[in-house]
């Protein structure tokens, strides 16, 4: 259990929030959300004790212990990947080294022997002797396989790490649980694990992340962070987005009677209640809902950018033929072999492999940047494409500014090329900005004004919610559900996947798995998780 009473914290004169007197509890695991800048780390960084808030206090429960997930991946270079993650126990692990001191010692005395009694003690009644064993065993659940344990982390890759430095802060099952983007880096089978573990956690957590999917599966509670203030509403994240732009429009709408205004939100508080009791979430089995008001129920002060795909000519028969494509990556790892497909009109295909470098090869040959080993493809004569690549660094290596550096990929004036970042909620002052500065999420808004130049019918996109914020994926999201051309796609977002594709293809290195189905349904098809087992040698 975590108190916050009267929590400040300011910068200089800027405040982000204060007067914040909530209380978070055993059992449930809070979703902490808010626009860029809010102040959702910062709220994280203040209850962990890294940073000291303005004013008020945070207490835990009575010998409670908290854990967070480190976020300094350099840390533990010289740990063995084991060791590191015992460590996210710091008890546990204090009292490992002082009995390896002491059994170490050649002149052992009969106090030695006493303080060895008390130590095994403590250590058997905080789950020491099985310690091992249940680190290796969360480490195993998130992809690091056994030949890696032994290992020290600074042998492990970017993607590794960021894997062991969550088995550290899930080890030993700690009273009080802060993560920020802890799914970042993992692949959509480990998020699941996740989902799962923390489904069945029964602890305190509180998490900040931009995966949507994630947070309405194990959230129990959101955390908004806006006007200046820190909420609490019961629900999970789609609860408070669908909630928050019905009281938007009522709000709009003012001549709404009030009676009706409430009965319309108690309809859909019912509904959505109704739907979590059927749905598969691990949070179906809380009830969180019980306890809302109405009342609460607020439009939120948040801006989404217009992101609007528009096509100039409606697709022919003829989209893409792929013939027996084969991609090897520079170590020669054979990223996919055989493949072929057929894109048919309004197909919306989601691309999946275990190596994520196989869709960027497939993506960047079809694109005519790269050759493939073998095979061939053909695009229709009525197709135009937009491309957002995973990599997009090479579009900013200059000193344009915003507007010059837009100006490059479409005919008008100023006015014209204004309006579409001003879509993108670029400010006026911002767009003489030299692009060569600015951060990963402007980047990739700029990427999408100039996808939305295009006026495209087939759409290709390589991981497209890197570095947007939740309110740019949302308004992603929800565009790409209504775009009426094609899209070509590879995601690590459950969400963007399940909503948008209509098609599934997984590529491996001894061939593909096509199939014409939703993501939800595809993942849990015990014949194709059989398929796909098989395709990839395990």
């Amino acid at each position: 259990m975590i108190t916050l009473s009267n929590l400040a914290i300011q910068f200089g004169k800027r405040v982000l929030y204060q007067d914040v007197n909530m209380k978070f509890t055993n059992g449930n695991i809070y979703g902490i959300i808010g626009a860029n800048g809010a102040g959702k780390s910062t709220l994280l960084r203040a209850i962990s004790g890294e940073l000291d808030p303005t004013k008020g206090t945070i207490e835990m429960g009575p010998g409670e212990r908290m854990s967070v997930l480190s976020q300094d991946h350099f840390k533990y270079d010289d740990c063995t990947v084991l060791d590191t993650v015992l460590m996210g126990h710091s008890v546990m692990w204090d009292i490992m080294q002082k009995r390896n001191e002491l059994y170490s010692k050649e002149d052992f005395t009969d106090e030695d022997g006493i303080l060895v009694a008390e130590l095994e003690d403590k250590f058997a009644n905080i789950g020491g002797y099985t310690a091992e064993n249940d680190a290796a065993t969360l480490l195993s659940g998130l992809g690091i396989k056994d030949e890696l344990h032994g290992k020290l982390m600074g042998e492990l890759s970017g993607k590794q790490k960021v894997r062991v430095m969550l088995a550290q802060a899930l080890f030993g099952e700690p009273d009080n649980l802060l993560l920020d983007e802890p799914t970042n880096d993992l692949d959509l089978e480990t998020v699941e694990w996740l989902e799962e573990y923390l489904g069945n956690f029964e602890h305190t957590v509180l998490v900040v992340s931009h995966d949507r999917h994630f947070l309405d599966q194990v959230c129990t509670h959101t955390v908004d962070i806006d006007f200046g203030k820190v909420t609490l509403f019961s629900g999970n994240y789609s609860f408070w987005y669908e909630s928050s732009q019905l009281a938007l429009r009522q709000a709009q709408n003012q001549k709404q009677k009030a009676e009706e205004k409430k009965k319309e939100l108690e309809e859909f508080i019912r509904r959505f209640s109704a739907n979590v009791a059927k749905s598969r979430q691990t949070t179906s089995r809380k009830k969180m809902l019980e306890k809302l008001n109405v009342e609460e129920i607020k439009p939120s002060t948040r801006k989404y950018p217009g992101i609007i795909f528009q096509m100039d000519r409606e697709p022919g028969n003829q989209i893409l033929e792929v013939n027996d494509l084969k991609a090897v990556a520079d170590d020669g790892t054979v990223l996919f072999d055989k493949l072929t497909f057929n894109v048919e009109q309004g197909e919306k295909i989601v691309f999946l492999s275990h190596d994520p470098r196989a869709m960027t090869a497939l993506f960047e040959i079809i694109n005519g940047n790269a050759h493939p080993a073998s095979g061939n493809y053909k695009w229709g004569v009525t197709i135009t494409t937009a491309y957002l690549p995973l990599d997009n660094t090479s579009f900013f290596n200059t000193d344009f500014n915003m507007l010059d550096w837009l100006s490059q990929y479409g005919e008008g004036n100023d006015v014209y090329f204004k309006a579409f970042l001003g879509r993108m909620l670029f400010k006026e002052e911002d767009i003489l900005k030299k692009v060569n500065v600015l951060s990963g999420g402007e980047k990739m808004r700029c990427m999408i004004a100039r996808m939305q130049l295009r006026n495209a019918n087939c759409l290709i996109l390589d991981t497209p919610t890197n570095h947007l914020d939740m309110e740019s994926i949302q308004a992603f999201n929800n565009n790409l559900k209504l775009f009426r051309g094609n899209i070509l796609f590879a995601s690590h977002d459950h969400e963007f996947i399940n909503t948008v594709a209509n098609r599934i293809i997984e590529i491996t290195p001894n061939g593909s798995i096509d199939k014409l189905m939703c993501y939800e349904d595809y993942i849990h098809d015990d014949r194709i998780k059989e398929l796909r087992a098989k395709m990839y040698g395990e």
